[in-house]
């Protein structure tokens, strides 16, 4: 890419209907805009860095008007007292629509750094998370918050509460909208699973559903009445039924060598298939599970893998890249490809 590197991090956590794919390189700021509709011929379209003083983008969602709501951690600096940033609206090629700040008077003392959202159209409303990037420096989150989607209107912010473990609470990170449209799950990176309901009156609730075991747990997704939760510290990927949240059980589980610490989850567009990563943070593989549906059964296809290796799963370390790079790459946000037919369908519906 031109212009500074700055640790390549996040993209869309799926490849949207019309091919071109947003990333960014978290520590310089930079979103790139990808054409990846010939997925064997990429093409950057564009690049660009702050919008509208809101720095450091995280979690890009597509909009059902074609555009872009993200995340963005800091406003006006990057330094561990610098604002929290907010969420901004801007079209795939980086012109700004509005934008909000996270910036919450009511509870002054909490951290703000905006990291993942859910948007709930029907609802009127965005749920976001706060987890710092630079969590080292900056200190702990553990704050969700309710926003209005029609004006950006920040409504509430809310701090989630300690489980039987005591630090559950830190770090929320991925919320999910259930089936019924309106409950809102959310995992925090501490192995804490939460649900948020009532986002669409004056007092909103949020209660602690379980706490996974482990010390870390990354990205994960949910599927049908399925959590499909990536534990890193425990090297394993597990699916729990969340059908009767009072009773979360889990159904499948694959432990993975100590090298491997899963991150980072996608699921195909049918649900079967899910990519597996464990970012920078272990061993560069990237492996293909595949999943069902409806029992949430969780296996290796032990048909993914280099040529020749007894090992399961393609390696990232000492390949040749087409722009003359040899060496190890740290696969991390990570999708599947639409078919040409799913990408002309979408042409045909603009």
């Amino acid at each position: 890419m031109p212009g500074p590197g700055g640790t390549p991090h996040h993209t869309e956590l799926e490849m949207p209907d019309d091919g071109f794919l947003l990333a960014n390189a978290f520590e310089s700021g930079r979103t790139m805009l990808f054409d990846l509709r010939q997925p064997l011929h990429p093409a950057l379209v564009t690049s660009f860095g702050d919008l509208d003083g809101y720095m450091h983008p995280h979690t890009y969602v597509r909009l059902a008007n074609g555009h872009v709501l993200a995340t963005f951690q800091y406003h006006g600096g990057h330094d561990p007292k610098a604002d929290g940033g907010g969420l901004v609206e801007f079209d795939e090629r980086g012109h700004v629509i509005r934008s909000s700040s996270a910036m919450d008077p009511a509870v002054k003392d909490e951290l703000i750094r905006p990291y993942s959202l859910v948007v709930v159209p029907a609802l009127d409303r965005i749920v976001s998370t706060n987890t710092s990037m630079h969590f080292k420096s900056d200190g702990e989150t553990r704050t969700v918050q309710i926003w209005r989607l029609s004006d950006l209107k920040l409504l509430k912010t809310v701090v989630l509460p300690p489980g039987p473990r005591g630090s559950e609470q830190n770090a929320p990170g991925e919320p999910f909208l259930l089936d019924n449209g309106k409950t809102v799950l959310i995992h925090t990176f501490t192995c804490g699973l939460y649900q948020l309901e009532g986002i669409d009156t004056d007092k909103p609730a949020v209660r602690h559903l379980k706490t996974f075991d482990g010390a870390q747990c990354d990205v994960p997704l949910r599927i049908g009445r399925y959590w499909v939760q990536t534990q890193s510290s425990m090297h394993a990927i597990a699916s729990w039924d969340i059908s009767d949240p009072t009773h979360i059980r889990e159904v499948s589980r694959i432990t993975f060598d100590e090298k491997q610490k899963p991150h980072w989850i996608a699921a195909d567009a049918d649900n079967r298939r899910i990519v597996l990563n464990s970012g920078e943070y272990g061993d560069h593989r990237l492996f293909m599970l595949n999943f069902e549906p409806q029992t949430g059964a969780l296996t290796i296809d032990e048909r993914f893998r280099d040529a020749g290796s007894k090992q399961a799963g393609v390696s990232m370390d000492g390949k040749t890249w087409p722009h003359g790079f040899q060496g190890d790459s740290y696969p991390h946000g990570t999708v599947f490809s639409r078919s040409a037919a799913a990408i002309k369908s979408a042409s045909a519906r603009e």
